[in-house]
């Protein structure tokens, strides 16, 4: 166990999976041979709060908090044996452990219950649907939130299942709140982390400590980490990196920060790290020492070193995530949601991996496309891709991956789906993506022939105005018809939603509603979530207000975090008050009611009618049948190798020869007739352009040469029987 570095990922992120940021620096620094152990402090403090031990010692210490004015937090304390009989059996029963549970739990008499179960009556109706083990994951949710509420009130009110004091990091331009906060004697939280950090530091011994902030919850923890970690361990270096330094750090000048952390690296941390390890493990004298976008104390004063010429790794180059060291059996897999879709969050172990460097698309104009992680696009091959799923289902027992890039390519995705169904290898997958034209019902029933269960993406504001200033590069019926080719396939959608756009107007935020409940109605969306627009100083929006109708409320940098802009729209609308019932109808939506109700029924203000035709999203699923397909197109066979036989058919004393194709798919056998030589050239068709084959064939090649034996390709074509083939696996990609 012992390491030059020591990373991890401090209190709280998800507890179903790890937070995939130490792996992937642990993957890099195995290819350069360099020691590291990683730990998600997250889910160990997790499992020792949420134990027998643990609660019993949350029930003593919140003791004299609970009076008769907190009749929730009175009834959970009441039935705190309860509590203590249950809680080792559900967390093991979350972590996949003891499945037997949840009969028990389904029975409705097993966990104590408090203000959490109060929704049970109306979801209700949803549970005839789950199987007993997603009922009894959904039961025993809502009874750990429960004892986070206890949690909140009488112990930490701080606490978060995946953050923590996360309002502390939260446009934080000042460090004052947080740096008032740390000299505080540490929590009751803050103690058990402590804890763990003091023993896996002494088994460790390592040089250097990397801290991973994705996200303002785990801000706060970082910070007291590293501060106990300067007091007892004072030889140790201590660097932080992540999203929240790479998004909100960019221009800090608070000298206090320096008195917990070493270093703080910016963007793609490979490079920083490798020449932070040299620096200290080489004893590099000072003046020698070179850095690559990395802040430091120098003479008293931040200063932004980036004198290294050494060039940033290719994606292609960093190797494969690892997730050693990590405790992968104690995560917690909860559905604190029905919906199918939006349970894939928080249910499951998923290996997180990423099929490209930043976004391919690069433009959309709330997006940081100023940044690295953004702007610097770098695909990786399917070939490599494919072998990194293959490596990590072997090293973790599991074969389900998201893929967590800003938009996953569709050509690259096609390529990846060709490469797995090459390899017959077997794996589950879903994918950030946007919602392009290139997702044609082939390229989607591909993907689900691949694995791929869900996609997410942005359809934002739905509306083809505003999608345009946003310079999203598609429109709501085009979002609509892919969302029907992806769902159609068997393909789980959900969409992220926006209001709040500048100079987004009233009648738009209704109207954006209005198409939002045709797509649920209509079937083509499972899953959504609206979030309100937040301008962000590294997008196109906070950078060049004035374009879109918003002014700052300051130019003032402040000299600790600065992302997060406060403007004022020109409109003068008030978005926040649509903020409750854009929730609440997209929440019955999802679970497939109240199409019915009228908009003005969710809202507790006068709204206009919706200008939005009430059949919009249907018409704009009727499609034409295209018969131009391009000459470049790829055609592939993903069904069963097929039999080909001979039979004679007569009629009026004519014979003639007929043949019979036969294949087998997982539900089915088909057969489809034809006359002997089209049989013939059929039959060799598909062998060769069957997916085991490496070469691709494209559908200019198949025309011509067909027609060199043949005649009439396009009325052979269009026939019955390649339109069966059409629907059985024959793909035109």
């Amino acid at each position: 166990m012992k390491s030059d570095i020591f990373v991890i990922t401090p209190p709280f992120t998800q507890l179903n999976t790890p937070y995939p940021a130490s792996a992937y620096i642990k993957g890099f620094l195995n290819t350069k041979k360099i020691s590291c152990y990683q730990a998600d402090l997250g889910i160990e403090v997790i499992t020792k709060l949420f134990s027998k031990n643990g609660l019993r010692d949350i029930f003593v210490e919140a003791a004299e908090k609970v009076t008769p004015e907190l009749p929730n937090i009175s009834r959970i304390f009441s039935l705190k044996e309860e509590y203590l009989r249950t809680i080792d059996g559900v967390i093991a029963f979350l972590q996949g452990k003891n499945p037997t549970l949840a009969m028990q739990i389904s029975s409705g008499d097993y966990l104590p219950e408090a203000s959490r179960f109060d929704q049970l009556e109306e979801l209700d109706w949803a549970f005839g649907s789950m199987g007993v083990q997603d009922k009894a994951k959904h039961l025993a949710t809502l009874y750990l939130e429960d004892l986070s509420d206890f949690m909140v009130a009488c112990v930490d009110e701080n606490f978060g299942f995946s953050r923590y004091a996360e309002r502390l990091g939260r446009s934080a331009n000042s460090f004052d709140e947080l740096y008032e906060t740390l000299a505080k004697k540490p929590s009751y939280i803050d103690a058990i982390s402590l804890d763990l950090m003091a023993e896996k530091i002494e088994n460790t011994t390592p040089k250097l400590l990397l801290i991973s902030v994705p996200f303002p919850g785990n801000l706060y923890s970082a910070f007291r980490i590293a501060k106990f970690v300067k007091k007892n361990y004072p030889t140790i270096k201590i660097s932080m990196g992540g999203g929240f330094p790479n998004t909100e750090l960019r221009s800090l000048s608070d000298t206090r920060v320096f008195e917990f952390f070493d270093y703080i690296t910016l963007d793609d941390g490979e490079v920083p790290i490798e020449l932070l390890h040299k620096n200290i493990c080489s004893d590099i004298p000072k003046e020698a020492q070179l850095f690559k976008r990395t802040f430091l104390l120098e003479n008293g004063e931040v200063v932004y070193r980036n004198d290294a010429f050494q060039a940033d790794y290719k994606h292609a180059e960093v190797g494969t995530p690892d997730y050693s060291d990590l405790l992968l059996d104690d995560y917690i897999s909860v559905i604190e949601m029905v919906n199918p879709m939006h349970r894939m969050w928080s249910d499951g172990r998923w290996n997180k991996l990423t099929m490209a460097h930043g976004c391919y698309w690069g433009k959309c104009t709330f997006c940081d496309i100023s940044l690295d992680y953004i702007k610097n696009y770098q695909p990786v091959a399917a070939s490599m891709i494919v072998d990194r799923m293959e490596e990590l289902a072997t090293n973790t027992g599991q074969n389900g991956f998201h893929f967590v890039d800003e938009a996953a390519p569709p050509a690259l995705m096609r390529e990846v789906a060709l490469e797995i169904l090459r390899r017959k290898t077997s794996v589950t997958w879903w994918a950030n993506i946007r919602f392009e034209k290139s997702f044609t019902a082939d390229l989607c029933f591909l993907l689900k022939s691949a694995g791929c269960i869900a996609v997410s993406g942005g359809l934002e504001v739905a509306s083809d105005r505003l999608l345009k200033l946003i310079d999203k590069g598609v429109t709501v019926a085009q979002v609509a018809q892919v969302t029907r080719n992806f769902t159609e396939a068997g393909i789980m959608v959900h969409a992220y939603l926006m209001y709040g756009y500048p100079s987004q107007t009233i009648q738009e935020t209704v109207d954006s509603l209005e198409m939002v409940r045709q797509m649920f109605e209509t079937g083509v969306l499972q899953s959504g979530f609206w979030h309100q627009f937040a301008m962000t100083a590294h997008s196109p929006v906070g950078m060049y207000p004035e374009k879109f109708g918003v002014v700052k409320e300051t130019e003032t940098v402040g000299t600790f975090a600065n992302n997060d802009i406060n403007y004022v729209d020109k409109t003068g609308i008030d978005h926040n008050k649509f903020s409750h019932g854009l929730k609440k109808s997209l929440f019955n939506y999802m679970h497939g009611i109240c199409f019915d109700f009228e908009l003005q029924e969710w809202f507790d203000f006068k709204i206009p009618k919706t200008k939005i035709q009430s059949n919009f999203i249907e018409d704009a699923l009727v499609d034409e049948h295209l018969f131009n397909i391009k000459a470049s197109a790829k055609v592939v066979w993903i069904s069963a190798k097929a039999a080909l036989t001979f039979s004679q058919k007569s009629k009026k004393g004519k014979t003639w020869e007929m043949s019979s194709l036969t294949f087998h798919t997982k539900k089915e056998t088909i057969s489809i007739q034809t006359n002997r030589n089209q049989g013939i050239w059929l039959a060799q068709m598909l062998n060769r352009v069957s997916v085991g084959n490496e070469k691709i064939y494209t559908f200019g090649e198949l025309k011509q040469n067909f027609e060199e034996q043949l005649e009439n390709f396009e009325l052979f074509w269009f026939s019955k029987p390649i339109n069966i083939l059409r629907k059985n696996g024959l793909l035109v990609l």
